[in-house]
């Protein structure tokens, strides 16, 4: 790859636009506008095809009005980035610039753009001027400065204004623009508002924005789609006018029928709803990790405690919580109101003490898990800087293959650390980019490898193709995510495929007790997060 080269997950190579480029291009949107807008359809651009953006965008070209005719023409804008320029010309051809377990991705996606032609894609920032709807689906993140102390990070969010500030020079006034990443509370009213009004004054324009904010809920996985189009949403306006707007939009592409709209007074009000859902969250999870802790030192199957909590409906969301948590929410967005608290509101207590600590106990929560192949080795008289270890799952959560801040890159650095051989199955991963492109993924100097040593040799880690090969001469097998293929494995097989008697991990109450006892006859000891009653079993077994 050249810096006149942008260059796709598959390796396919696309020239970045040149100055020559923008002109043709804008001219193309213009023509497609003027068709779609005399035939009744609303322009909307969506800004960033990410995860979140890209599947918004065709959700958006794919509905259709009380007719049945498609109501929306979408143009999905990226810039022209070296790192993500590439996906404007695979969406321009039908092709999804994301892998999804759904198979409604790829193909609304191609429907859109090869079938209804209610959807293309563009690079050039003058597509703006063409819009009735802006929808602003651009990353901010959260970047950490150490692995347990969260509130010594900050919030990336240059980028983020970058786009607000390039909305407010070119959009026609009257446009909607709505905010569907996730923020810190406050950035509607006190970041966006603020650089959208300043670039209106710049340009005479004396009207109010029509400024909003609603947050998504996507859940990658097989139902991906149905994440975005059919599930409950929360909206707010920074005024009546606003509110209205943004209302009558989310009703006309998703199903608010069944699923009906919560709308709030104010976007901060909205913004906090979504800090607070996957707080929430996360500070249950955390919760629960010393009660893991607890029970493998007294004898207790934690699995067993919460299935019979959850008999009670008051407590039937509770949660296990395996090796930390993943994804692109949990981690991190109970960080941004920490951060909007100092930043944005200006105050300097410490008034947040629980969210804060719940990130930084599942960020290290994964630690232990070469803790106990560590300990299980030497009671088996062997060492872990000797070994090889079969982790099975690189993903954040089962059956999908999404490996953002999964518990398993930070298994993978420590064992590193130690010096263990780490060999990894996926069923639903073909690249783990944390470590194949480990200094620039997910950004330039951002990514968790900085945290840890043995670092540069992990940029050769590639995915097994096959369980067999990842759990050849093993001396350690790692349950790591609950993916169906690996609830299913027969411990004779595994330890067959491995060479002889292994130590067994089980991070996330995979294992039932028949197969915990088959591992202890076939030779082999056995450990897992949270199951101190798997002692007892090998207790029994000996005698």
């Amino acid at each position: 790859m050249t810096e006149h080269h942008s260059v796709s997950p598959a390796g396919e190579q696309f020239p970045l636009p040149s100055e020559a480029d923008y002109a043709a291009e804008f001219s193309r949107l213009q023509r497609l506008a003027g068709i779609h807008h005399s035939e009744g359809r609303e322009i909307v651009v969506v800004v960033g095809m990410g995860f979140v953006g890209a599947v918004m965008a065709a959700v958006v070209a794919d509905s259709t009005d009380g007719s049945g005719k498609p109501g929306k023409f979408v143009i999905g804008m990226q810039r022209p980035s070296v790192r993500s320029y590439w996906k404007i010309p695979l969406i321009s051809r039908g092709e999804a610039p994301l892998t999804s377990e759904d198979p409604e991705v790829p193909e609304m996606i191609r429907r859109c753009v090869i079938e209804k032609q209610t959807l293309t894609a563009s690079f050039t920032y003058e597509a703006l001027k063409l819009a009735d709807v802006v929808v602003v689906d651009v990353q901010c993140d959260y970047v950490k400065q150490s692995l347990n102390d969260v509130a010594n990070g900050y919030v990336e969010i240059s980028e983020l204004e970058k786009a607000l500030d390039i909305i407010g020079e070119l959009i026609p006034p009257d446009a909607l623009v709505l905010i569907e990443t996730t923020v810190p509370p406050g950035t509607t009213e006190q970041v966006a508002y603020p650089l959208i009004k300043k670039a209106f004054r710049r340009r005479g324009i004396e009207s109010e924005p029509v400024l909003a904010h609603s947050y998504e809920r996507v859940m990658p996985g097989a139902d991906y789609v149905r994440s975005v189009r059919n599930f409950w949403r929360v909206c707010s306006g920074i005024n009546e006018e606003s509110r209205r707007r943004v209302v009558k939009f989310l009703e006309e592409v998703i199903d608010v029928k069944n699923y009906p709209l919560t709308v709030l007074d104010r976007p901060i009000e909205s913004e906090t709803a979504k800090i607070v859902e996957n707080s929430y969250r996360a500070v249950i999870l955390a919760f629960m990790n010393e009660w893991s802790l607890f029970a493998e030192r007294n004898g207790v199957d934690l699995i067993k405690v919460i299935e019979a909590i959850k008999v009670r409906p008051t407590h039937s969301n509770m949660l296990f919580p395996g090796p930390g948590i993943g994804g692109y929410c949990l981690p991190k967005d109970g960080a941004l109101a920490v951060w909007a608290y100092k930043h944005l509101m200006g105050f300097e207590d410490d008034l947040f003490k629980m969210t804060p600590e719940a990130i930084n106990i599942n960020d290290s929560r994964a630690l232990h898990v070469p803790e106990l192949a560590r300990d299980a080795l030497r009671n088996m008289g062997r060492y872990i800087a000797a070994s090889k270890v079969a982790l099975l799952g690189a993903s954040y959560r089962e059956d999908v293959g999404d490996t953002r801040y999964s518990g398993s890159e930070i298994i993978v650095r420590r064992l590193a650390e130690m010096g263990a051989d780490i060999a990894v199955y996926d069923p639903y991963v073909n690249h783990w980019w944390e470590f194949e492109a480990q200094d620039g993924y997910p950004a330039t100097g951002a990514g968790r490898a900085r945290f840890f040593r043995n670092r540069e040799k992990l940029k050769s880690l590639h995915m097994e193709k096959s369980l067999e090969t990842a759990l050849k001469d093993s001396d350690v097998v790692i349950f790591a995510v609950r993916h169906k293929v690996f609830i299913a494995l027969d411990p004779d097989e595994v330890v067959r495929a491995a060479g002889g008697p292994i130590a067994v991990i089980d991070c996330f109450g995979i294992l039932n007790d028949d197969k915990i006892r088959r591992y202890f006859e076939l030779g082999c000891e056995v450990k897992g997060l949270g199951r101190g009653h798997i002692n007892r079993l090998k207790k029994l077994y000996k005698k």
